[in-house]
């Protein structure tokens, strides 16, 4: 699986299914179409919840254990303060006009880019393809994702 445009394809491997790590491989994504770079996304483990159709809108944020968040975990692990870190970026993907994940993945799609589901995280977790958002193309095993990845840029989110 070659680029098609040119010498220029990345691959992103989504690995995490929080809010707060779903954004920047859409971003990437989206961008990378934008520059006419092939773009491929591998959702394998809880990454996979960004392509369910049941868990995709309403991802969340953990506080806890994210340093960056300037919350001590005493104060992180409270009842509700997942619900409150995730309502506070919520209101800020709606101000920077950020489309939501479903709405995300279908302008990558739309654009062009691949979307993958991993087999055995898809088998670990019972999932079956009916779970997954209508554009993933595929479920596919890591030595298929090696060879699609051949002499692309890999970011693993």
């Amino acid at each position: 699986m070659c680029a098609e445009n040119g010498d220029r394809k990345l691959c992103i491997i989504c690995s995490k299914g929080s809010l707060d790590m779903a954004y920047p491989g859409l971003v990437l994504a989206n961008a990378a179409l934008m520059e006419g770079i092939d773009v491929i996304m591998f959702f394998t483990f809880w990454g996979l919840d960004i392509v369910n159709k049941k868990k995709m809108e309403h991802l969340k944020v953990t506080p806890i254990g994210n340093p960056s968040m300037g919350i001590p975990n005493s104060v992180a692990g409270l009842p509700g303060m997942t619900n409150l870190a995730t309502v506070m970026m919520r209101r800020e993907i709606e101000k920077l006009d950020f489309p939501l994940v479903e709405e995300f993945l279908q302008m990558i799609a739309d654009a062009g880019g691949k979307l993958y589901g991993c087999k055995m995280s898809m088998d670990m977790m019972h999932l079956t393809r009916d779970d997954l958002f209508a554009e993933v193309e595929a479920v596919v095993g890591a030595t298929d994702f090696m060879e699609m990845s051949e002499g692309a840029q890999i970011i693993f989110v």
